[in-house]
């Protein structure tokens, strides 16, 4: 195994690939893939498209034809992150969407620190928002996690932002992946308990940097219903049944408030039939560091934003959430 003090840039990209999640947005995804492709890592680059109807695939042919594309058949939200995983053969795998990038060298630092960390299976790098670069506020908030950290190459986390992380393949991979019933947003939390459960550790890394100038389409509305639904899905799939019936309780009343109770409701609660039955709950130490987690916020007084999980109704993703990654 290399040390952290011989992995020139160079080097690195022999040894990470970076997979770029993707819907409909070709412009923006030829604008990251050209910097992407400045990187002086020159690591192998496979695009996840989640059955783009616009040019896409061409564009990309066409512009970079060292660059894999995997075509997922449908818009598989999250998930199609998993199709483009399964095509990666080097040692670990960096994520971004179209409207994210790395800047050049955090691979080949996100390398030396996991060459150097055995124990540390996901790195989340600061993300560097908009023109200003102001860094993201659950960035911040990472900074000052109350978890013990010692020997971690950054503070210890309870979940990560998929769109700015370094995953160890072999984990991605034996931990199962994103599920694709959460399709999109906040799809993290699941794979990060399943993560922490196989004893691994999440760390932030604030020297690894990722650039995000984030799309102007949103809904709020949507984004506020699916990420109660989805939280409350794997309340039930990995945590007690305190946890889940008080997240079920509040998608009922978000779902209330936003006046889709008679449509979001019972789509969610169809899903506890699969949620109950493949239910495993997470080992004590992962509770453990839920727990002072959650009291660190409560002492802080400012709530940690977890992007727990959002999704769309599958007969309405294509049409109302247009973002790909669900912020």
């Amino acid at each position: 195994m290399r040390t952290s003090h011989t992995c020139a840039p160079a080097d690195a990209g022999s040894r990470i690939t970076i997979v770029v999640l993707t819907h409909n947005r070709a412009t923006r995804l030829i604008e990251t893939l050209h910097r992407l492709r400045e990187l002086p890592e020159y690591p192998q680059i496979i695009v996840a498209d989640n059955a783009s109807t616009d040019e896409t695939v061409a564009m990309v042919d066409l512009a970079f034809p060292d660059v894999r594309i995997v075509q997922c058949g449908s818009n598989l939200g999250a998930a199609g992150r998993n199709r483009a995983v399964a095509h990666v053969e080097t040692e670990y795998v960096a994520f971004c969407d179209d409207d994210t990038w790395w800047a050049p060298g955090s691979l080949a630092q996100a390398v030396r620190l996991l060459d150097a960390s055995p124990q540390t299976g996901v790195l989340n790098a600061r993300i560097e928002v908009g023109e200003t670069g102001e860094t993201d506020s659950t960035c911040v908030v990472m900074q000052h996690s109350p978890l013990d950290s010692r020997g971690l190459p950054g503070p210890s986390l309870i979940g990560y932002m998929a769109g700015a992380s370094v995953f160890r393949t072999a984990l991605f991979r034996e931990a199962g992946g994103y599920d694709a019933r959460l399709f999109i947003g906040g799809e993290e939390e699941l794979l990060a308990l399943d993560v922490l459960r196989r004893g691994y550790a999440i760390a932030y890394c604030e020297a690894l940097t990722v650039a995000h100038h984030p799309s102007a389409a949103r809904d709020s509305a949507l984004r506020r219903r699916m990420l109660a639904r989805n939280a409350a899905w794997i309340a039930w799939l990995r945590l007690p049944l305190s946890d889940a019936l008080a997240r079920t309780a509040r998608a009922i009343l978000t779902f209330h408030r936003e006046r889709t109770l008679m449509t979001d409701g019972p789509r969610m609660l169809g899903g506890l039939s699969w949620a109950i039955r493949e239910r495993r709950l997470v080992p004590r130490h992962v509770l453990s560091m839920l727990r002072e987690v959650r009291q660190h916020e409560r002492r802080a007084d400012f709530t940690v934003p977890m992007r727990t999980a959002s999704d769309v109704p599958s007969h309405r993703r294509e049409q109302e959430y247009r973002e790909t990654v669900g912020r």
